[in-house]
Formats: C-alpha cells, sequence, structure tokens
C-alpha cells in the first residue's frame, strides 16, 4: 500500500482546491461572467441573493418583506415595510459577496457537498413559498433551484466542489461588477438611495462594496493559500 502524505490526505478529503486550481476555477468564473447569454442564469444567482440578503436586513431591523421580484436581464427588486433603511439599502451588495464566499467555503467541506447543495436548494424553493409572487420570478427562482440540484447526478463529488467554489467565485465578481455599474446612473440604484439618507456621496457606497467584495476575494485565496500551487 502506498504511503499518503498527512497534509495531502486532508486537503483531499476536506476539498481545499491547490493554488492553480483556485487560479483556474476563478479564470472559468470570469469568463462565465463575460460570455453572452450563458451567464445570464449566474446573474440570477447574484441578484437573487443580493435580494435575499435585503429582505434578511429588513427582517433583522423589524420589517416586513412583502416580496421579491428578479428580472431577465439580471436585475431585482424587494419590497418591505419597516426596518432600518440604511442597513436594507447596504445589505444588497454586501450580502452578495458574503453569500458568494459562504459558498466557496462550503465548497471546500467535501464529504457534505450533496448537503450543502441540497440547503441551497432548499433555500431557493423556501424563497418561491415565502416571497416570490409574479410568475416570472417563480421561474426564474425554480431555474436556480435546479441548476443547484442538477450536479447531484455526478457520482464524483470532487467535479461537484469545483463546480460549487465556481459558483461562489461567479457570485463574488458579479457582487464585485455590479456596483460599478452605478457610477454611470444618475438617481438610481442602492447607493444613490443612501445618499439621500445619509448625505454621504453615492461613490464612496460603492467604493465600500467593491472592498467588501475584494475581501472575500482574498478570503477565499486564503483559504488555499496553505496549499501547493500544483493542480490537484
Amino acid at each position: 500500500m502506498a504511503n499518503v502524505n498527512p497534509s495531502h490526505q486532508s486537503i483531499f478529503s476536506s476539498g481545499t482546491p491547490s493554488r492553480g486550481r483556485f487560479f483556474l476555477e476563478l479564470i472559468a468564473a470570469f469568463l462565465i461572467t463575460r460570455l453572452p447569454y450563458i451567464n445570464v442564469p449566474f446573474k440570477w444567482f447574484e441578484s437573487y441573493f443580493h435580494e435575499l440578503s435585503h429582505g434578511i436586513a429588513t427582517l433583522i431591523t423589524g420589517g416586513i418583506v412583502s416580496h421579491i421580484q428578479l428580472f431577465p436581464n439580471g436585475a431585482g427588486l424587494c419590497y418591505s415595510q419597516g426596518g432600518n433603511a440604511v442597513m436594507i439599502a447596504f445589505s444588497g451588495y454586501l450580502g452578495a459577496a458574503i453569500w458568494g464566499y459562504l459558498i466557496f467555503l462550503l465548497a471546500t467541506w467535501r464529504d457534505g457537498i450533496r448537503i450543502t447543495l441540497s440547503i441551497l436548494a432548499l433555500t431557493i424553493l423556501v424563497s418561491v413559498i415565502l416571497w416570490a409572487r409574479d410568475l416570472l420570478t417563480i421561474a426564474i427562482l425554480l431555474c436556480l433551484s435546479g441548476l443547484i440540484l442538477l450536479p447531484l447526478k455526478l457520482k464524483n463529488s470532487r467535479p461537484l466542489n469545483s463546480l460549487l467554489r465556481i459558483l461562489g467565485l461567479m457570485i463574488i465578481l458579479n457582487a464585485m461588477a455590479s456596483p460599478m455599474v452605478l457610477f454611470g446612473l444618475n438617481g438610481q440604484g442602492d447607493a444613490v438611495a443612501l445618499a439621500q439618507i445619509t448625505w454621504i456621496p453615492a461613490w464612496c457606497w460603492v467604493v465600500i462594496w467593491l472592498a467588501v467584495s475584494c475581501g472575500m476575494l482574498w478570503l477565499c485565496w486564503q483559504k488555499v493559500d496553505s496549499t501547493k500551487g500544483s493542480i490537484k
């Protein structure tokens, strides 16, 4: 029987990628987010977690969520009453970046990957029941749930981890790119809403969101930083 290096065995069982694999997954995530049509479902993921974060912030601060609405172009809205307006407006891009990191982190739990995918799909389905009111939003959420469950047909768990890590990275990259669009919009978006409430310029909020997204990406790198540079 061949001897196995304990550190390699730990990395293999945990699902933590090597540095080389991390860069490949990051490149794959970047390219997919730039491909027309193919990138649309992944924009939906970022939009869903963005609006979900608005909803969670609303509930935490004592408000009520009426419903969420998602659109084919990747935009979304969260309709709510009450709660802390600053926290609710700020939480969208912040939450999306954090969700991306959490998904990446869970994807390093190799033995629990199927549980992770099932929980994510269940979260989306619960959102359909609680907060989806129009047929288009319901269809988009069901599509996202299907995309999450589809990889479960793979018998080998290793590709599942890789696919989920790529998804987490794509959500972070979309959360990083989306606020940049706000620089070119006048009178629209969460940054403008925050500027009107706090008197802090909209561009300051955009910079904060970008810093958070970069921080989440750095945390992903830190997760694989102790591994070797070979692709495993």
